[in-house]
């Protein structure tokens, strides 16, 4: 046996039966009216509802807005700290460079033995640095003053050759 479901049969029988019900209903003579009481609390409920929801939401957008404030400020610092890296890095190329050209220039192998110590003792400077700049090693041939250290100057800054 196959049955086929029709969809407008079943809303006609569907309509048919609240008509039935309905018409029942109104010969029973019950009242089926809500009475202001209950229209009165039902109204209040949802008015505290939609002020428990709009107080939540405020909440919430003030809490989602202080995570992007949090993110934001995060963010800015790992690209300063990404920043601080590449200049670091780009300082210790140059100073590489630096010591290669002079050591490429040196007229002999002591002064090839001094540049080397100079180096050294310039990075070694940097590693111990503790000026409280907070600037560390990314400024490890920084002299003090400003200036720039190089390989190819002595303690005196004068060029040995």
């Amino acid at each position: 046996m196959t049955a086929t479901f029709n969809p407008q049969a079943a809303a006609e029988q569907a309509s048919k039966n609240y008509r039935g019900v309905t018409t029942q209903l109104g010969h029973l003579g019950l009242d089926t009216s809500v009475p202001e009481a209950v229209r009165a609390m039902a109204e209040k409920s949802v008015a505290q509802t939609r002020e428990i929801y709009d107080r939540s939401k405020d909440a919430l957008d003030a809490s989602i807005a202080t995570f992007e404030r949090s993110f934001d400020t995060a963010g800015r610092s790992a690209t300063a700290f990404n920043r601080k890296i590449i200049d670091i890095a780009q300082r210790n190329v140059n100073s590489v460079f630096d010591l290669a050209k002079s050591l490429a220039g040196a007229k002999n192998l002591t002064n090839i033995v001094e540049l080397q110590a100079a180096s050294s003792g310039l990075l070694a400077q940097a590693v111990r640095r503790t000026d409280g700049s907070g600037r560390g090693s990314a400024h490890a041939f920084d002299q003090g003053d400003g200036r720039r250290g190089r390989a190819d100057q002595g303690a005196g800054g004068a060029r040995r050759g």
